[in-house]
């Protein structure tokens, strides 16, 4: 039985140094447009789903297949019983009109079954409001032009085989492009350390993976459509004692 902690979760459990293993502060930021002024103030779903649908639908929007986009929300579909209702929602998800995010965001409710430390609420509960869709449009809009910007995006939605440990057994990753690792958070917050970790965390696994891709990143990167905010910054600036703990004592890799 698989015990170890997922990436998300290590980050929240581990104590850091004063201002993290990367402090935020140290990332270079950048705005790419108008930010969260202009979005809705309230929306009737949780950012946490929010945040998935934005992921997906870019995804999707970018190039995957409905089917690679949502993989996560349809393997918790599958572990929860849900096929046929997972199946037929993903058959409505066309582009960005409000079906099709409608349906996006009630996909993103079946991740609880592959994910942990997600609440599971049925899909059917699940009724996002006019804001929340127009939200979650706009959002997925500037995370397209976000790639027009930084991508072509090389690696999509990965996970670590090969880059797993006994301390931390789960995780997935968001995206790469030519040189560097991005992650995805649609939080009202600006980066946090726990934000850094994970993106770290996500670095030195990948390296110790199946997936070459990982040796030529140069930069660390959060892209948060909330905010329309670019955040970075270079590997090389990271201190090799930062890595090696980070490895050690927060991985788990023996060295």
């Amino acid at each position: 039985m698989n015990r170890g902690y997922s990436v998300t979760q290590r980050t929240k459990n581990v104590k850091q140094p004063r201002g993290g293993y990367i402090n935020p502060k140290e990332l270079q930021t950048e705005s790419l447009g108008p930010g969260i002024g202009v979005l809705n103030p309230a929306e009737n779903i949780s950012t946490n789903l929010v945040g998935l649908a934005v992921d997906y639908l870019t995804r999707f929007m970018s190039g995957a297949s409905a089917p690679e986009a949502f993989e996560i929300s349809l393997q918790g579909a599958h572990n929860l019983g849900e096929d046929a209702l997972a199946a037929k929602l993903l058959a409505e998800v066309k582009g960005l009109d409000d079906i099709s995010i409608t349906n996006a965001i009630k996909l993103t409710g079946f991740d609880v079954g592959y994910r942990v430390g997600f609440g599971y609420k049925p899909v059917s509960e699940i009724k996002p409001d006019q804001a929340t869709i127009q939200n979650v449009r706009t959002m997925v809009e500037r995370s397209l032009h976000f790639l027009d910007v930084y991508g072509p995006k090389w690696l999509d939605g990965f996970t670590f085989e090969g880059g797993y440990t006994d301390t931390v057994s789960t995780g997935d990753g968001d995206f790469t492009t030519a040189d560097t690792l991005w992650d995805f958070k649609a939080s009202k917050r600006k980066v946090q350390k726990e934000h850094t970790l994970q993106l770290l965390m996500y670095w030195r696994m990948g390296l110790h993976s199946v997936h070459p891709e990982f040796q030529s990143i140069k930069y660390l990167g959060i892209y948060n459509p909330r905010l329309n905010q670019v955040s970075r910054i270079a590997v090389a600036d990271i201190p090799e004692d930062v890595i090696r703990k980070v490895e050690e004592k927060v991985i788990g890799y023996r060295v």
